[in-house]
């Protein structure tokens, strides 16, 4: 298994210098597969290269908490027709304390086996992310107790996995976060009725109800939410804003939280950022390849301003961040102003507005032209002093991002110039609006063929003759039956649709001139332009979405 001349000489290197199996799993000379299956060969032990999950029983994920089993590199498994015994699989094989501990926590007899530390932390982190939620029988067990008690017991909790000897609220709260990450849900609504506290998920971007608890448990579960955001808990009349970290097993998930009163009680939203995930790449973010080779060549102009337009939750940040980090190098300097900052740009600084310290977006973008900057990034344009700012730092020479609220590219231009920006300021600093939408994209595991009505192909503008053509080139249209991995819906996943629209000269005499939207919006379709609905109509072609979903989030073009 391994060379009997390294052995020799490695034994007679390192004698005495602690134990055995730790000092070779160090050793350069071997492999950690080979160390381990030598020692399984000389203890007599079973070497697992593949652990099913299935076979960790339930006692041991009660038992034994994550941290532990994640520290030591330990899982227990029961084999079929095995009897009470558990076995336990180490990465350390000489481990006898933890094999000792584990029997102790479990109150089971225990028997080693071995296998590889990569092997056993897969295996730990989907054990126990799939353990069975305790979310009813804790919601009926705090029912069944003194409210009063338990408000003494919310406390900070680290990992979301460790909940073994928690109070019951914290064991609530934990689990109703794991669950939401468990189905990918980005936001997590707590609201209070008159009878009942309905708890909702947002899943790409539609509200779910997953869960109905006693109305009794609202005051515990928000003041939990407050204590684990560093908020005033005595507090329930008033607003308030908050920010934490949890861990789930390795991955780390920002939370930004909000309540505010109601007539029922106290309602609280959390949005969920999981840093496991990373920055989207321009690559990713489902552009067109034609739209995606016109916008990348915008990133190279050494000054101008971009706008990206869209609702709330249109990916618009998503989308800056994505044009930043292509940006990012060291021959560029990189500023952003953003309320909040979402996620951390490595090699890029990043302000933070704070409007009531008076640091709005229009006076960070006023100290932050004299910190030299190449590319500014201000997060979003809502006023007249700030919008006037962003487009004479254009004109000194630099290159700036900022979104905008509107429902198309070319309304953007209207917006502008409705909150008194200047028609030549405007017309000689615009270089592009990208307007965008987020589709939900039909689930890879049970997507099925289907034939559109005449209806739909009417709504999405495809005509049968484009139809057919694009058909006969391999495109088909798709749906989702609704599986397990969906949660029945039939989408896995969101990708965006664009509409990126270039400022050419005609199109800057028709901002000078005071042009209405529409006027502007024919001119750039006969340039070329694909709106919103007709980028939705070539994915629903290429298979990615459906036909509802893009008549869901687009309106219909009026030309």
């Amino acid at each position: 298994m391994i060379n009997h001349d390294q052995l020799r000489k490695f034994f007679d290197e390192n004698k005495g210098q602690g134990r055995i199996d730790e000092a070779m799993l160090g050793c350069p000379y071997f492999t950690e597969d080979a160390v381990l299956r030598l020692f399984a060969e000389a203890l007599g032990w079973e070497y697992l290269a593949d652990i099913p999950v299935n076979s960790v029983p339930a006692e041991f994920i009660e038992s034994v908490p994550a941290t532990y089993a994640q520290h030591h590199f330990l899982i227990g498994i029961r084999p079929e027709g095995g009897n009470g015994e558990l076995t336990i699989v180490l990465s350390k094989p000489l481990d006898a304390n933890a094999l000792d501990n584990v029997s102790k926590m479990t109150g089971l007899p225990v028997r080693a086996a071995i296998s590889t530390r990569t092997t056993i932390t897969a295996v730990i982190d989907v054990a126990y992310e799939q353990r069975s939620t305790v979310i009813e029988e804790v919601a009926e067990e705090l029912d069944q107790q003194n409210l009063d008690q338990l408000v003494d017991e919310v406390s900070a909790s680290d990992d979301l996995l460790d909940v073994v000897n928690r109070p019951p609220v914290i064991r609530l709260v934990n689990d109703i976060l794991f669950r939401a990450l468990q189905l990918r849900a980005s936001d997590i609504h707590v609201h209070p009725y008159e009878a009942k506290v309905q708890i909702r998920y947002r899943i790409d971007g539609i509200l779910y109800d997953v869960l109905s608890l006693n109305r009794n448990v609202l005051p515990l579960v928000v003041s939990r939410i407050k204590v684990m955001a560093g908020m005033d808990i005595a507090e329930r009349r008033l607003p308030q804003d908050g920010r934490c970290s949890v861990r789930l097993g390795q991955r780390e998930v920002d939370l930004r939280i909000s309540t505010v009163p109601t007539s029922y009680g106290e309602r609280s939203v959390l949005r969920l950022l999981d840093k496991s995930k990373g920055l989207f790449t321009l690559n990713e973010l489902g552009m067109w390849e034609d739209d995606l080779k016109r916008f990348d060549s915008l990133l190279h102009h050494s000054h101008g301003v971009i706008f990206v337009t869209g609702p709330t939750g249109s990916g618009k940040s998503t989308t800056l961040y994505a044009s930043l980090n292509r940006l990012n190098s060291s021959e560029k300097n990189v500023l952003t102003i953003e309320d909040p900052i979402e996620y951390q740009l490595a090699g890029i600084s990043q302000i933070q507005v704070a409007s009531k310290k008076g640091m709005t977006f229009a006076t960070s973008l006023r100290h932050v032209l004299r910190q030299d900057p190449d590319v500014i990034m201000v997060g979003e344009v809502r006023d007249i002093e700030t919008a006037r700012m962003a487009i004479q730092s254009s004109l000194t020479g630099h290159l700036v991002f900022s979104t905008l609220h509107t429902n198309d590219s070319a309304g953007a231009i209207s917006r502008l110039l409705d909150l008194g920006v200047e028609p030549y300021l405007v017309s000689s600093s615009l270089i592009a609006i990208l307007a965008q939408r987020l589709v939900r994209t039909v689930c890879p595991n049970c997507k099925e063929p289907t034939e559109p009505s005449e209806r739909d192909l009417k709504a999405l503008g495809l005509t049968n003759g484009k139809v057919s053509a694009s058909l006969k080139a391999g495109g088909e249209f798709f749906v989702g039956a609704g599986c397990d991995k969906c949660f029945k819906t039939g989408y896995r996943g969101r990708t965006g649709i664009y509409e990126l629209l270039l400022i050419d000269e005609n199109i800057q005499d028709k901002i000078y001139k005071r042009e209405t939207a529409g006027t502007i919006k024919k001119l750039a379709l006969k340039a070329g332009m694909q709106t919103l609905r007709m980028d939705g109509a070539r994915k629903v072609l290429a298979g990615v979405t459906t036909v509802s979903e893009v008549l869901r989030v687009t309106q219909a073009d009026v030309i």
